[in-house]
């Protein structure tokens, strides 16, 4: 086979349920995919959420962080009614306005950046003093949104409906492939991502991951790798078109 990546394996840590896209594409571009899920996602059951979908009943904004939290929440959120008719709808990034999109909820804001920094400087949410804004996500997260928002005059909840797990998985095949120089990138979408592979690997396979070439869909994944002691840490544009271009121009440009 024929492009790029001919003659490339590239290790892809997504969740099971999210790996296929960027394993295909990978795939397309001449190179070898290696799916090794280092994060798992389970679902917060509907029954804990009855306090959050109540307070979403009454919110003028409701805001999806994540691809997992569009898919994960709009579940729960049609399990409990659905989203109020009159409430705005944001997603941080065109996969999460995707996910949402699948479930028939069209009328998304995105912002042209794929973060909460993005999301903050549209001009719909400088102004949310006395405004309800219900923020769907992981159990956790960053704070940054929920305090900005709050400290704007905005009255912020959560609707937290998965939990990030380390998956509970053999990682000896995958070590004794690396170390017979079987990948020759890595791929991670969260640093929390990154720290369970390390855990994963074990001792062994830190100094491997620190010295193989990692990509990752954001500035402030590269910068976690990097302080991680990840010697080529490659930020790329997000989604996965965007990780594979960066995978195609690194190995162009590498020997």
């Amino acid at each position: 086979m024929t492009g790029a990546l001919a003659g490339r394996t590239v290790l892809v840590t997504r969740p099971a349920h999210q790996s296929a896209a960027l394993v295909q594409a990978i795939e397309a571009a001449g190179g070898q995919a290696y799916p090794f899920p280092a994060l798992a996602i389970e679902a917060v059951p509907v029954t804990d959420l009855s306090t959050a979908l109540a307070q979403l009943r009454v919110a003028d904004c409701v805001i999806f962080i994540s691809p997992n939290a569009a898919q994960f929440g709009m579940t729960a959120i049609r399990a409990g009614g659905g989203l109020p008719a009159a409430a705005e709808v944001y997603a941080v990034g065109p996969g999460t306005a995707r996910a949402l999109q699948e479930h028939g909820v069209n009328e998304v804001v995105i912002p042209p950046g794929q973060d909460s920094e993005a999301l903050l400087a549209l001009p719909h949410l400088q102004r949310v003093a006395g405004r309800r804004v219900v923020i769907v996500r992981g159990v956790g997260g960053r704070a940054l949104l929920a305090e900005t928002l709050a400290a704007r005059g905005a009255q912020v909840h959560f609707l937290e409906c998965y939990r990030r797990l380390r998956p509970q998985a053999e990682a000896a095949p995958l070590l004794a492939c690396w170390q017979a120089g079987g990948i020759d990138a890595v791929t991670v979408a969260s640093a929390e991502t990154l720290h369970n592979l390390a855990a994963m690997l074990g001792e062994a396979g830190v100094p491997l991951l620190r010295h193989t070439p990692l990509f990752a869909p954001h500035e402030k994944i590269a910068d976690a790798a990097r302080q991680f002691g990840v010697v080529h840490a490659v930020a790329t544009a997000g989604g996965d078109a965007g990780l594979v271009a960066g995978l195609l121009n690194w190995f162009r440009n590498t020997p």
